[in-house]
């Protein structure tokens, strides 16, 4: 199954779950325990954490609060097989479906594909007002201000509590760190998930500033590659690859060198990149800048994952592969 396959699968199981989500759940055990230490000190204390979903970075995120000492769940009802092997290799434990993770758990980070967000939100919400479970739901994807807002929305009339965070780095895995920014009102509670490789900021009480900050750095780091990506391809196609790089080479030499490092693990992410930079599309509309800058990025890296390259996943891809050979490669594609 490739990424993309697998990605599709995991959306069918979300739309799916989504009926199931109103069953009544029956909770007891260790949450019983968080919520009475919340009683006591006026916090809310997490034992048990859901994530959905174990991808890339969720899983490796998902491997530091276990190494915290933190009980670690999941939902794998109508998930991939990729999905399932990544949940399995981490040791994590699979409730079945989303209701159940909502109901058992006392916090549940939602790290997807940012095409599934809203959907996974609206599945979770509706377990909640099932359960009459007040969980704290985060949504720590690249979402819009907007997105972010509609999502709390969802959650709060269901009667759960909302946190917005935004992932800026690599999955925190070997011995990379990654930066978790968090903000919404009780935003100092998720400190209590920092390790040495997953470092919390806490922003304020303001929900959406944390997405709004991912917003931002995304359209630098990936809206910049995919301009890169682009005119190298593109230089290829018109013959002049040659020449452009020999005088990059005289003047921008770090900055080309900068974009042929990120060229051989983008293909397989390429395909939740799409609504990433289509969520920036909207921010950057939403605060009266021009939308299409990124609605172009999105086009770019819709072709790239379409191509053999982008139905690649990151644990499958050829990691000796250099940037030029992607960028040669992708170049004799014709989307």
């Amino acid at each position: 199954m490739t990424a993309n396959d697998a990605v599709k699968q995991d959306r069918r199981g979300l739309l799916q779950a989504a009926g199931i989500a109103a069953a009544a759940v029956a909770f007891t055990g260790p949450p019983a325990a968080a919520d009475a230490a919340s009683e006591a000190t006026g916090k809310l204390k997490f034992v048990n954490v859901g994530l959905m979903s174990p991808g890339d970075m969720g899983q490796a995120v998902a491997t530091q609060l276990k190494a915290e000492g933190f009980s670690v769940f999941t939902a794998l009802e109508h998930r991939s097989e990729r999905t399932r092997g990544l949940a399995r290799d981490a040791g994590l434990v699979d409730l079945g479906t989303v209701a159940r993770l909502v109901g058992e758990c006392d916090v549940v980070l939602s790290i997807m594909d940012p095409g599934a967000a809203l959907e996974f939100a609206r599945t979770a919400a509706e377990a909640m007002r099932a359960s009459g479970r007040h969980t704290l739901l985060v949504d720590c994807n690249a979402i819009a201000p907007e997105t972010a807002k509609e999502i709390a929305g969802m959650v709060q009339a269901a009667g759960g509590r909302f946190l917005d965070a935004g992932i800026i780095g690599p999955p925190p895995r070997g011995g990379a760190k990654t930066n978790l920014y968090v903000s919404g009102p009780g935003a100092a509670d998720f400190e209590q998930l920092a390790g040495p490789q997953l470092i919390v900021h806490v922003i304020g009480d303001g929900i959406a500033d944390a997405c709004a900050l991912k917003m931002c750095y995304g359209a630098l780091t990936k809206g910049t590659q995919a301009v890169w990506l682009e005119v190298l391809i593109a230089a290829e196609r018109l013959g002049v690859a040659g020449l452009l790089e020999q005088q990059l080479q005289s003047s921008q030499a770090d900055h080309l060198a900068w974009a042929l490092r990120q060229f051989p693990s983008l293909p397989p992410k390429a395909y939740r990149w799409v609504p990433e930079m289509l969520e920036i599309s909207k921010t950057l509309g939403g605060v009266g800048m021009t939308p299409k800058t990124f609605q172009g990025a999105a086009d770019l890296y819709r072709f790239v994952a379409a191509t053999p390259l982008g139905k690649e996943t990151p644990e499958s891809r050829e990691k000796a592969r250099p940037g030029q050979d992607v960028v040669r490669l992708l170049a004799a594609q014709r989307g």
